[in-house]
């Protein structure tokens, strides 16, 4: 009987009950809107370089959200506590609208790329506003499923995205998919004061960690502009710089008054260090797929941009169900799921190393797929983990926190994917031996990254301390 009643409050329908439903319909909104307009650009760039002019520019459509979205996750926790919750995620919608429809209506790619620039802020503190409310408004129970949840969003955005860009492109013009994205952000910042009602009241909060900011800022943008250069060796000067420049910002939060990140982040032998670490090395490993896959199966296999593209979106299906299927297990279970993603991960990049380029396409499918399940697997349960392990006093920071890991390491994993693939002459052209080349070196050079990511995860289960 007590089995059963524990299966019955731990399942979905206990988690959208007692008023629960509209706060995770919000969430669920705000995780749509930070992923499908980050991966938006995939699809519309060809054509906002045709009409702004900019072709060169390409890159930074992304990389300049990128940076926005990283600083506002940052920030997220601390402004969250100044605002109160309510307050700043209706801010965060209203800024990403004016980002949008500044974009919509950019006469000149300065404009549009600003626009991307707001975009990115705006929506990075929706998605850290969203972790604030994950940590703060659902109980321990339902963390894991919660979590699932997100990461289903984030698979659909990461294959409906580019292919909704495509179609309002197809039908209509690039610009309407920034309208598009305003009225749903409208949308959003008119449902949160009501759908977040409960949240904590704004209490002034201890101020914003400007200094640590700063700091974050120069690191991504160092990250940002090495994936966009022609010279490998720039390019690994400043994906080393950047790491070192982020290495920093953990060492002045350790000693500033106003913290940016909870009490020993930087700390691989806490739960919140390790936790973190973990989270950054595993995302960046993954970015090589993503990037350089539907280029290299274009050219090696001969593949459509949509053959590939739905390739690559194995990762993402596998993700999704997996993480489903896992997500009501409690206990040493968690852990255990934790440990067995790492394996699938590092399985993953020597499948796709070896396979990518000659080896039968089967192999491809099943080396992106262990990749996506690598996460389902372990994604919910290192979040559930890392957010049980905050004081209440960290608990707006740490949450949100988890949202600009992920995307720093997004940032590094591209940086040092496209440093692998120039090395190999990936950046004069396209070829069939710049693709051979690639489609070995962007999995290789990423997979020491992904054993000390899988280490900090083994630590994160074992005996690392709390705080």
């Amino acid at each position: 009987m007590t089995r059963s009643l524990e299966l019955t409050e731990n399942g979905w329908a206990d988690l959208l009950a007692d008023g629960r439903l509209p706060r995770f319909a919000l969430i669920c909104l705000g995780v749509w809107l930070n992923a499908a307009d980050s991966l938006v650009t995939a699809t519309i760039m060809p054509s906002v370089g045709a009409q702004l002019g900019g072709y060169a520019y390409f890159s930074w459509a992304t990389a300049g959200f990128l940076v926005g979205a990283i600083l506002a996750g940052a920030s997220s926790g601390r402004v969250s506590e100044i605002f109160g919750l309510r307050g700043a995620t209706a801010m965060a919608g209203v800024i990403m609208a004016f980002g949008c429809v500044m974009s919509a209506l950019a006469p000149d790619v300065g404009t549009f790329l600003t626009g991307r620039l707001i975009q990115g802020l705006g929506s990075g503190w929706i998605s850290g506003f969203a972790m604030v409310a994950i940590a703060l408004l659902f109980p321990e129970r339902h963390l894991a499923r919660v979590f699932a949840a997100v990461t289903f969003i984030w698979g659909i955005a990461t294959v409906l995205g580019p292919l909704f860009g495509g179609l309002v492109v197809q039908t209509g013009s690039w610009r309407d998919v920034f309208w598009l994205f305003a009225i749903q952000s409208v949308v959003f910042s008119a449902a949160a004061p009501f759908l977040l009602r409960g949240s904590a009241k704004a209490g002034g909060g201890p101020g914003i960690p400007w200094t640590q900011l700063g700091v974050l800022g120069v690191g991504v943008a160092a990250i940002a502009v090495a994936d966009v250069l022609r010279s490998p060796t720039l390019s690994i000067g400043l994906v080393v710089a950047g790491l070192a420049v982020l290495g920093l910002v953990f060492w002045i939060d350790a000693r500033a008054r106003v913290r940016l990140l909870p009490h020993r982040a930087g700390d691989l032998r806490t739960v919140c260090g390790s936790g973190y670490f973990a989270m950054f090395a595993m995302t960046a490993a993954t970015m090589g797929f993503a990037i350089y896959g539907p280029p290299i199966l274009q050219q090696l296999r001969g593949f459509s941009p949509l053959a590939a593209g739905y390739t690559i979106g194995a990762e993402s299906a596998a993700w999704t169900l997996s993480a489903i299927l896992v997500a009501g297990a409690t206990g040493v279970w968690d852990g255990r799921w934790i440990r067995l993603g790492v394996g699938c991960l590092i399985a993953s990049l020597i499948i796709l190393a070896w396979t990518m380029a000659e080896g039968a396409f089967a192999w491809v499918l099943i080396g992106g797929s262990l990749m996506g399940v690598a996460f389902g697997l372990s994604w919910a349960f290192m979040s559930r983990r890392l957010l049980l392990a905050l004081s209440e006093e960290d608990k707006a920071i740490g949450s949100s926190a988890i949202t600009a890991v992920r995307q720093t390491g997004a940032a590094a994993g591209a940086a040092i994917s496209g440093v692998a693939a120039n090395l190999g002459g990936f950046s004069a052209g396209l070829t069939a031996e710049s693709a051979q080349s690639a489609s070995f070196w962007v999995f290789v050079s990423v997979i020491p990254l992904a054993v000390v990511g899988g280490l900090a995860a083994f630590r994160l289960t074992g005996s690392a301390e709390k705080a």
